[in-house]
């Protein structure tokens, strides 16, 4: 069994597929567990057993309003991810949609006021970050791929900011010495983001009208976010 599990949280297959792949080969893993929380919950694997996981983005929002029982159940099982990672049991990365669960789940506020459209951003690392094992290699910053609609209004009760900039004020943080959430894709390769615009063309991610502009920027990119993910595996088990 791998010592990582990645947990997909995408209800179109051809995306969470592809976002798999983007974590394996970022990973720099042969192999990668894989469990769809839309069609089957934690209980289904021995998932107490895994070192890390990797948790990836989604269409879902903490913010929605008019939550199905899947979006409820999926929620419910990434607390439980985050709270074993809290407890020093494992360690887990946690993206975009991802933050937002997990500042909720402390007791933070998630709000809609600085949403990024699809495309490369830089972020900036805090002193904190610096002297962080997973982000602390790419001080003083990192350029990576973001889109979001939600993001966390401040850091939430014991979280320490790793990395931020103008757009989007808590870009990622880091609770106690396992728990990480980004607000980015760390994942993400230039031609992996442009093939996920093309599922979510329609989605509020990015105008629609100025699909082929946004793709020619998006494979243009310069993005970093590979390196801080191949480090990931050195934080399990030490």
């Amino acid at each position: 069994m791998s010592s990582v599990l990645y947990v997909c949280v995408r209800p179109e297959r051809s995306a969470a597929d592809a976002e798999h792949r983007s974590f394996r080969r970022g990973l720099g893993v042969a192999t990668l567990d894989r469990i769809d929380l839309l069609h089957a919950s934690l209980e289904t694997v021995e998932w107490q057993r895994y070192e890390g996981f990797v948790v990836g983005g989604s269409p879902f929002n903490v913010t929605d309003t008019d939550k199905s029982e899947y979006q409820r159940a999926v929620e419910h099982d990434l607390e439980r991810i985050a709270a074993r990672a809290l407890d020093d049991a494992a360690t887990a990365l946690f993206t975009c949609y991802g933050i937002g669960v997990v500042t909720r789940m402390l007791g933070g506020d998630v709000h809609t006021g600085q949403p990024e459209l699809a495309g490369a951003t830089t972020v900036h690392l805090t002193a904190a970050g610096a002297a962080d094992a997973l982000f602390g290699p790419s001080a003083p910053q990192l350029s990576v791929f973001t889109a979001h609609k939600e993001a966390a209004l401040d850091t939430p009760p014991g979280a320490v900011l790793l990395a931020t900039n103008d757009a989007c004020t808590v870009q990622a943080y880091r609770v106690g010495d396992r728990l990480y959430a980004t607000q980015f894709h760390p994942e993400a390769s230039p031609q992996d983001f442009a093939d996920r615009m093309a599922v979510y063309r329609a989605s509020g991610y990015f105008d629609p009208t100025a699909y082929q502009q946004t793709e020619r920027a998006v494979l243009a990119a310069t993005v970093q976010g590979d390196e801080l993910l191949a480090r990931f595996p050195l934080l399990l088990g030490d």
